[in-house]
């Protein structure tokens, strides 16, 4: 069972935010390395992401196709469960623009499975409300 204390779980959802809005390749791929385990595991749609490789890859892309343009950020709707080493919120994509500007476009349950010093040995997004079509 974790150590995590609630400040520590606080700033692992910020940090867990941050990531997927972090513009520079190059502390976006640090923020990985210091959010998730060395074999870390991230589930979603489906598809498995293993280990830090694979999820800066991951990371980028989600960031490439919905932050970069400026169109969505990434939040969280402020509630957040702990139960020994699991964290559970969920993330959204807000509108960043336009009529809809702030409404949630999307959002997935998280599951953050941590290990002793904190770090994400396994994440899985569950969809619970999907992008709509365009």
């Amino acid at each position: 069972m974790s150590q995590t204390t609630i400040p520590d779980v606080d700033q692992i959802v910020h940090r867990y935010l941050a990531v997927w809005s972090e513009p520079d390749a190059t502390a976006r791929e640090r923020a990985v390395a210091e959010l998730w385990a060395v074999d870390g595991v991230e589930f979603v749609e489906g598809t498995r992401f293993h280990g830090h490789d694979a999820l800066v890859d991951r990371v980028a892309e989600a960031y490439g196709l919905f932050v970069a343009s400026g169109e969505y950020h990434i939040t969280h709707d402020q509630h957040v469960t702990v139960h020994d080493d699991i964290v559970m919120f969920t993330i959204q994509l807000t509108y960043a623009t336009g009529p809809r500007v702030d409404e949630v476009a999307w959002a997935a349950r998280v599951f953050l499975a941590l290990d002793d010093d904190g770090r994400i040995l396994q994440d899985y997004h569950l969809t619970v409300q999907p992008l709509p079509e365009t």
